[in-house]
């Protein structure tokens, strides 16, 4: 399938005929015939095109947790955060690499931000990451 755009949606091809194409919304599933003149090719990955089905927030979750461990302390610091580093070391079993590790992934991708609480380092939730986590759940 070949990502094209039209009025500003891209849509997936999936068949041409001379005058016209079948093209898929992977937003919406719907699918319909457009005039080929007025299709322009883009050059994105056809399955670049069908995630963006996903929306952005559950995206950035998605691709910043590669592990059970990781989407777990993204969901305690939503549920019961912002939470002390020492705290998240003891009451989880994290060594302190592990905890950076973590935060640090879910840092890049703005979904957790660091936090003073009680003049300790810590980590809060941000409303990034609470979006994503209200899309996925």
């Amino acid at each position: 399938m070949t990502p094209v755009e039209h009025d500003g949606n891209r849509y997936l091809l999936r068949k041409q005929s001379t005058e016209s194409s079948l093209v898929y919304d992977p937003e919406t599933g719907d699918e319909r015939y457009l005039p080929n003149d007025e299709l322009t090719e883009v050059g994105d990955s056809p399955l670049s095109v069908a995630a963006e089905s996903v929306p952005e927030a559950a995206r950035r979750v998605l691709v910043a947790v590669h592990s059970d461990e990781t989407l777990g302390l993204l969901v305690e610091l939503d549920e019961r955060g912002p939470l002390p580093a020492r705290e998240l070391l003891g009451r989880y079993g994290l060594c302190e690499s592990d905890l950076h590790g973590r935060t640090a992934e879910l840092r890049a991708a703005g979904l957790v931000a660091t936090a003073d609480i009680d003049g300790e380092r810590g980590y809060a939730i941000t409303d990034a990451g609470r979006d994503g986590l209200d899309v996925l759940r």
